[in-house]
């Protein structure tokens, strides 16, 4: 796989929105392990953007792990500071299912009803609607559907 290649003003505004994140993957000082690097991938997966702390003091080293977790991951590398790597890649498009039998849940209107007599606030009044029931004009509450009759009521009659 190969690193996501950005412009410099795409990793700028990354390196802006990295600024106030906290490290979500450490490296110890066993370096580069495949449990690292699985992380490192499901934290990407989860974020996009991460910052990464290594603990190790040898530069080459932190260079050469920030390029391998890019290419490994195909990730883009967005900023090195001292012991500090930023990785981005763009979040994978989670897939929505749609559920066809649900009803749609309450909602809630505001009616103003008006005084009679001029000059006065009109009053205001919250009202919550479930599925099944409508709003007049006149601000009553009705159902949308009639009442069901149970069928042991409806052999009754």
């Amino acid at each position: 796989m190969s690193q996501i290649q950005l412009t410099t003003g795409e990793r700028k505004v990354h390196r802006a929105e990295a600024h106030h994140l906290d490290p979500v993957v450490m490296i110890g000082n066993d370096g580069l392990t495949a449990a690292v690097i699985k992380e490192t991938d499901a934290a990407l997966n989860a974020h996009g953007l991460i910052k990464i702390r290594v603990l190790g003091d040898d530069r080459t080293a932190r260079e050469a792990m920030y390029t391998q977790l890019a290419e490994e991951l195909s990730a883009a590398q967005i900023q090195h500071i001292g012991k500090l790597l930023v990785l981005w890649r763009p979040q994978p498009e989670k897939a929505k299912t749609v559920d066809e039998d649900r009803m749609p849940g309450p909602r809630d209107f505001k009616v103003l009803k008006y005084s009679s007599r001029g000059g006065q606030r009109p009053e205001v009044k919250t009202l919550r609607v479930l599925g099944n029931q409508r709003l007049t004009p006149g601000g009553q509450i009705k159902r949308a559907k009639p009442k069901q009759k149970s069928i042991k009521k409806r052999q009754a009659d």
